[in-house]
């Protein structure tokens, strides 16, 4: 019997196939795991807002928050700068149109109309001096006048006297002709005196016509300053109630600043504000309704003010309705303008954001509500609440409205 020798098996290797084996079959799992897809998040059914996509008439409407505002209502400016001495009436009380609301002061208004006065009392005076003088001055000139008519007369009778006498040779006939010559100039100098005189009247008309216009002037500005004066006792001008009266005593006011605003007790309308964007189908005529918070009431769009004023147009709205008791000016409301009735479209409610005539994902209802996949929608026309379907929906398609941005990384989500 022959010893056969053992040999020892080589540990190392075996070790590095395990090693090797092990190795490849973690990246087969990993390659594995990645081309499977994520499993879908879950969403919470209650905090989702649902639509289903309908097909019939859509009524487009723009909608804006406002306040009633009196059909008459009257601005009460000041008239002049001044400081506030006193306040009489306060916001929320009945004027009349005499009521003094409040009291101005200004020194320097009340000086400008002593002034005033005293240049009128001087022009005064200088006019009746004028006119003293010139009508002096007419007397004597028609003194002249008359003087030279009457040596006229003298003349022809002299005349006529002298040519009898010359007819029975009693004077030389030069000496009658020399009476006639008499007479000519006697007749030219009452003519040219009479002249003088008329010339003379329509010169002082005229200048007393300039002064009297001075007078009348200087008593047109002392009327102006003595209305200016009593323009710092501040009056209400209408019947109504009194708002917006900010100021209080002691506050210094320049002219145009709004000092009061009477409402009077006519009808009342609502003037709500429509973002600019949307206001440009807006027009007048259209029908609306005005939501009071306690009534809704019918109104038709009586105007649409031209200029947007901080991204919103104004626009008027008539109110046809009778109100309910307890609205008041400035009470706070929502208006909703009807723009148009489109018949026969496809239409959801308007998802979060989304604005007309653009494209955008919603969320689609699969697995009979279990849950919802992306879709791309095609949208057209908008109004407050509703928005037309122009393609990536059908008819009885229910998709999720509300706010989805936090899943934009997932194309499905499971709903509970």
């Amino acid at each position: 019997m022959v010893d056969v020798p053992r040999v020892k098996p080589d540990t190392r290797k075996k070790r590095a196939a395990w090693v090797v084996a092990g190795v490849l079959g973690v990246a087969a799992v990993t390659v594995g795991l990645a081309r499977l897809n994520p499993a879908a998040p879950t969403v919470d059914r209650s905090t989702l807002w649902i639509d289903a996509v309908r097909r019939g008439e859509m009524v487009r409407a723009v909608r804006g928050p406002g306040s009633l505002v009196s059909e008459d209502v009257r601005w009460v400016p000041a008239m002049v700068a001044g400081r506030v001495e006193r306040i009489l009436v306060r916001a929320g009380e009945t004027v009349e149109p005499g009521t003094v609301i409040l009291e101005l002061s200004n020194p320097d208004v009340q000086l400008e109309a002593l002034d005033a006065q005293r240049e009128l009392a001087a022009a005064e005076s200088e006019f009746l001096s004028l006119e003293q003088r010139l009508r002096t001055e007419l007397l004597d000139q028609r003194a002249v006048a008359v003087e030279a008519r009457a040596d006229l007369r003298d003349a022809e009778r002299q005349a006529a006297a002298d040519d009898e006498l010359a007819a029975g040779d009693l004077i030389p006939r030069l000496e009658a002709e020399r009476s006639s010559d008499a007479v000519q100039t006697a007749a030219e100098r009452a003519e040219v005196e009479t002249e003088r005189y008329e010339l003379r009247a329509n010169g002082i008309r005229a200048q007393l016509t300039v002064q009297r216009r001075q007078v009348e002037r200087m008593r047109a500005v002392v009327q102006f300053q003595e209305a200016q004066v009593a323009s710092m006792r501040v009056v209400a001008g209408a019947a109504g109630t009194l708002q917006a009266e900010p100021l209080e005593v002691g506050q210094w006011v320049q002219p145009g600043d709004v000092l009061a605003k009477v409402v009077g007790p006519g009808r009342l309308e609502a003037e709500i504000r429509i973002p600019e964007t949307q206001a440009e189908d807006v027009a007048p005529g259209q029908r609306a309704q005005i939501d009071l918070r306690t009534a809704v009431v019918e109104g038709r769009v009586a105007r649409v003010d031209p200029v947007a004023q901080q991204g919103t147009v104004k626009v008027d709205i008539a109110i046809l309705d009778s109100l309910p008791p307890g609205a008041r000016p400035d009470q706070a409301v929502d208006g909703t303008i009807e723009i148009e009735r489109l018949a026969d479209v496809l239409h959801v409610g308007r998802p979060a954001a989304a604005q007309p005539a653009t494209q955008i994902t919603l969320f689609k209802l699969v697995d009979g509500g279990n849950a919802a996949v992306r879709a791309p929608v095609r949208l057209g026309r908008a109004s407050v609440t509703t928005i037309e379907v122009l393609g990536g929906l059908a008819e009885t398609d229910e998709v999720i409205l509300s706010d989805m941005s936090r899943w934009d990384d997932v194309d499905r989500v499971k709903i509970e």
